[in-house]
């Protein structure tokens, strides 16, 4: 053995899984992705020429191994158990005056931390050395994932710090961030591959992969939650011990907290629920457990649950209902997109009675056929989607079934409609011919964040399109106030009213105006990026493709949205149109953007009273500081109201700057 390469080895080992532990555990990257290649690459280099330094703990073999043959199996030395559910706020309390009253105690400290909708899994360690893997499987035998979960960047190979019990089960979540899901997807659309239906089964499959190649290019993360078999020393309490785990280099929910008595832990309950959308995985409940182990010993466990732990479950978010028809609507850039008339079913706090079919590739996959009965997803304010179709309908007649035919020609004016490579969507080639295209161009138009024209609601554009009136965007500058009159449910001052919005929004600013335009894929933070790159529209109209390719938030695909949105005629007429009106959309100077806060990003999260969270944003930018949807280690400071939420804590967990609104207000003082 070479001393020296093993001495650069092991340095290299450390270095990599303390980057490795800050970027995919905290969330707080030490070092450029450049640099940390680099110092794989150079791991990797010395393992090949001296194979004797690669130990299965090297972070080299986070990349997967070949494939098996099959899992092999797992007996629990300790079994895995459910839990018993809660359903409502009387079951809560019907669980806590159980223990109560088995251990003759007035009140009782809980522990509590949020359900993952992932997979179970134990991880053991030995000498603080990962050694094995299992599913939870039946409970008490699982199947042998060692490998694959070895690949999960937030797992620690070998546990850190003193203490560390010779033995240590680690039992806990895997799941798929839901922003990571997304991108994931878009991924393999974009490759023509197959999409995952939700996170958790893709997190599932993921873990299930007898190839753990595959698994390592999948956004895992792992979440501990308990403890099983230990042979060694820990604390007293349920949350002393996750924190211990987390000293060692073991993920832990950020969310966890102790509280006493069930009144605080309804309330803990209804402040998850309410931050349940902007959480960034999915959850189906909270579990609550008795906090002290001795406590927990005392009570004991039923046949096939623990007496002293409680999963309060949310509403159900996954129900089944029957297909009854498909309806095909034509979205603002010619997409058309099935969607699923449903028997009305109540899911997640809400009557649905459609759902999305996404596109003919989606349709296909799930094998769904009108009259089927399916399973219906809805999480947070997603829209409801068919999750998955229901084969046994056990006895009686099932209703006949009939094939979903995806349409050939554009169900709303006729054109024909085309599928371009690369694409998992149809789209109408009609334009503003096709009054759905026309319809939803307007809408977006004229929306708060674009023109931000008050009065002209969805009903009133239905009418303004139908009637004629309105054939483009222009054409809403050219309206009178007896034309809008003359509608439906129009009197004299709802028209004089709607004429004096238009009137206001003839003048507009140039980030809002590039948003308003509805260019495939611009947001408004984009839109507000290439306006202070580009500085006028006839600049940003005339870039090529390479050169919109350098501005923050805009890659290849939105490069060629852009450039065929401006060399298109009838855009460049509409532009035209717009500016004969008299709509105006300053150029911005190269000082824009420059003021106090130039430089610094912000956050702004949970409800303010002076103004809405957009208005306190817009007077940011004009400061010069940059606004961002998310808490980094690149953030500036968080400005959190009431309700803030996991922003707030990541913005601790980080220590970024957090200021409320009072703060906020006095320093606006001293700026402005």
């Amino acid at each position: 053995m070479n001393p020296a390469m093993a001495e650069e080895a092991a340095a290299l080992s450390a270095q990599l899984e303390r980057w490795s532990a800050a970027y995919f555990r905290d969330d707080e990257p030490l070092v450029p992705d450049a640099d940390y290649d680099a110092a794989m690459r150079r791991l990797q280099e010395i393992e090949a020429e001296c194979p004797e330094l690669q130990s299965p703990e090297s972070p080299t073999q986070r990349v997967g191994s070949a494939p098996l043959s099959a899992f092999a199996s797992v007996a629990h030395r300790r079994p895995m158990l459910s839990l018993d559910n809660a359903f409502s706020a009387d079951d809560l309390i019907d669980f806590d005056r159980r223990v109560l009253d088995k251990l003759r105690v007035p009140e009782v400290e809980y522990c509590c931390e949020p359900k993952l909708d992932g997979v179970a899994v134990s991880i053991v360690y030995e000498g603080g050395k990962l050694s094995l893997a299992a599913t939870r499987g039946d409970g008490t035998t699982g199947e042998n994932i060692t490998a694959n979960v070895r690949t999960i960047r937030n797992v620690p190979l070998q546990l850190s710090g003193s203490g560390i019990p010779g033995y240590l089960e680690v039992r806990g979540e895997v799941v798929i961030p839901r922003d990571a899901f997304d991108t994931m997807n878009a991924r393999a659309e974009n490759l023509g591959e197959k999409t995952f239906v939700n996170p958790r089964n893709a997190a599932a499959g993921s873990l299930r992969q007898l190839d753990s190649r595959i698994t390592a290019r999948r956004p895992l993360a792992f979440t501990a939650y308990s403890v099983g078999v230990v042979e060694g020393e820990l604390p007293d309490s349920h949350a002393a011990i996750l924190q211990r785990l987390s000293d060692w280099g073991i993920p832990i929910s950020p969310y966890m907290a102790t509280v006493s008595g069930v009144q605080a832990c309804e309330s803990y309950y209804e402040q998850l629920a309410s931050q349940r959308a902007d959480l960034p995985f999915d959850i189906d409940g909270i579990v609550f457990k008795v906090n002290n182990i001795t406590q927990q010993d005392l009570l004991g466990f039923v046949s096939r649950a623990p007496r002293w732990a409680i999963a309060r479950k949310f509403p159900a978010e996954e129900v089944s209902t029957r297909l009854l028809g498909v309806d095909f609507q034509v979205g603002r850039t010619g997409a058309i997109t099935p969607v699923a008339r449903l028997e009305p079913v109540f899911v997640a706090g809400v009557t649905v009675s459609n759902a999305t079919l996404h596109n003919p590739d989606e349709i296909e996959r799930l094998g769904v056929r009108i009259g089927d009965r399916v399973v219906v997803r809805r999480a947070g304010d997603v829209i409801p989607q068919i999750v998955s179709v229901i084969q046994d309908e056990g006895q009686g007649s099932a209703p006949e079934k009939t094939r979903i035919v995806f349409p050939e020609t554009c169900p709303d004016c006729g054109s024909d409609v085309v599928r371009q490579e690369g694409e998992a969507v149809v789209r109408c080639v009609g334009g503003m011919v096709c009054k759905a295209q026309l319809k939803a161009v307007i809408r977006h138009f004229a929306s708060r964040k674009a023109m931000d024209i008050e009065g002209l609601g969805d009903k009133l554009v239905e009418q303004l399109v139908d009637e004629g009136l309105v054939t483009s965007v222009a054409d809403i500058f050219h309206l009178t106030t007896t034309q809008l009159a003359s509608l439906e449910r129009m009197g004299s001052k709802s028209s004089e009213n709607l004429m004096a919005a238009i009137a206001d929004s003839r003048e507009t600013t140039l980030p809002r105006f590039i948003y308003s335009l509805g260019i495939r894929e611009v947001g408004e933070a984009t839109a507000r990026a290439l306006a202070q790159h580009f500085l006028t529209l006839d600049e940003l109209m005339a870039a090529p493709a390479d050169i919109l390719e350098g501005v923050d938030d805009v890659g290849p695909i939105v490069a060629q949205h852009i450039r065929a949105f401006a060399s298109d005629d009838r855009n460049r007429g509409v532009l035209s149109a717009l500016q004969e009106a008299g709509v105006m959309w300053p150029a911005l100077t190269a000082q824009d953007g420059d003021g106090p806060l130039s430089g610094e990003s912000w956050v702004v999260t949970g409800k303010l009273d002076s103004m809405s969270r957009d208005e306190v944003e817009q007077r940011l930018r004009a400061l010069g500081a940059k606004t961002a949807s998310s808490v980094s280690a690149k953030t500036s400071t968080v400005l959190a109201g009431p309700g803030a939420g996991s922003k707030r804590k990541k913005a601790e967990s980080l220590g970024v700057p957090i200021i409320d609104e009072a703060q906020w207000l006095r320093m606006m003082e001293e700026l402005e």
